[in-house]
């Protein structure tokens, strides 16, 4: 069943024509959905209530439901949704952070999730504990930008798709909603506002930088070396570090823009100072931004983030030899706001019986 947000301007004038209704009415639903937020087809007055009859019974699904909400002191915010075959999915609003755009900034960002958990298995993530059920439709990834944003009341005006799941591996619905969310006559965000989180699929990565859409690319490193990256992260054996290299490479050349290599610390794991040199040296080579973020604790997981003094030694290993990095500072720690932990709790809570408020 097709979602209703997944569809584009294009897509909407044929269902028009193919329903016998007159081609404006596409920019009429439209309007609806995007300018108006309209909850239901049943809200759109202006429309005739045949058309929004044949709207309901060719779309029925439901938009997304929010389950559950937790806070920060920061104010950063975490959401649940429920989708329409009873799978969650998580949403983090973000609150503007110098650490995250390397000055001050008004932005408020979201952090959208692609995928019903996730296959690729990094060690140190909530994401996949539970295993990879689906990919989310292009509608389900453009309906948790529309919900957050009226939970928040506030417009966001960035968005990184760096929540559950790998997007690179839901390409062509990552491709499609970037497209909604972009359009003049969809959301209206800026492609340079957009940025796509990878654990390093270099085929996809290559394909992505032949698109037009001048989305920003963030790669999820973690590892500045083979045998630290490998342990953490499986995907390295398909895509080592050279070659995952070389794609961003070739990304580079031709988006003509900087990249950004997330690098979660961990203490013990991939906190060495041999490790920043290395790090600093790709950075250089790439001339890549580094995001430093000490890891968020899993339950369940043994990982620790390392004390401050580590952390401040390892930024300052880059910042020495040249490289541009960032500190992230705390940014929903005490609400869970790691991929995928949310989702988890929830889970076992609904495993125990009690309803939740």
């Amino acid at each position: 069943m097709t979602h209703p947000l997944s569809l584009t301007d294009a897509d909407w004038a044929e269902w028009m024509a193919r329903s016998g209704e007159p081609a404006y009415r596409a920019g009429q639903v439209l309007d609806w959905i995007f300018k108006h937020r309209a909850p239901s087809w049943d809200a759109m007055t202006n429309l005739p209530a045949g058309l929004r009859g044949k709207l309901a019974a060719e779309f029925p699904a439901p938009r997304l439901e929010k389950i559950r909400e937790t806070g920060s002191h920061d104010t950063t915010r975490k959401f649940l949704f429920r989708l329409a075959d009873g799978q969650l999915v998580e949403s983090v609003l973000i609150p503007a952070s110098p650490a995250l755009y390397g000055e001050a900034s008004d932005r408020r960002t979201i952090c959208i999730s692609s995928q019903v958990g996730c296959a690729y298995g990094c060690k140190f993530c909530a994401s996949g504990l539970d295993g990879w059920k689906r990919h989310l439709a292009a509608g389900e990834i453009v309906d948790q930008f529309l919900r957050v944003e009226a939970e928040g009341g506030e417009r966001i005006n960035n968005i990184v798709f760096m929540g559950m799941g790998e997007p690179l591996a839901n390409y062509d619905n990552l491709l499609r909603a970037i497209s909604v969310l972009n359009a003049p006559w969809g959301v209206g965000i800026g492609a340079r506002h957009m940025t796509v989180s990878t654990s390093g699929l270099a085929p996809q990565i290559r394909q992505l930088a032949e698109q037009p859409l001048q989305v920003r690319l963030a790669i999820s490193l973690h590892g500045a070396s083979d045998e630290v990256r490998g342990r953490i992260m499986p995907v390295n054996k398909k895509y080592p570090v050279a070659e995952l290299l070389a794609a961003c490479a070739d990304y580079t050349r031709l988006k003509k823009q900087k990249l950004t290599f997330e690098y979660i610390l961990i203490r013990g794991v991939n906190d060495a100072e041999s490790e920043a040199r290395l790090l600093a040296s790709h950075a250089l080579q790439l001339r890549a931004k580094v995001n430093l973020i000490p890891y968020n604790t899993v339950e369940g997981l043994p990982w620790e983030r390392p004390d401050e003094r580590t952390q401040e030694r390892f930024l300052q290993i880059l910042r020495s030899a040249g490289a541009d990095a960032t500190l992230r500072r705390e940014k929903g720690h005490d609400i869970a706001a790691a991929c995928g932990q949310l989702r988890l709790q929830t889970q076992k809570s609904f495993a125990a019986g009690p309803a939740l408020n």
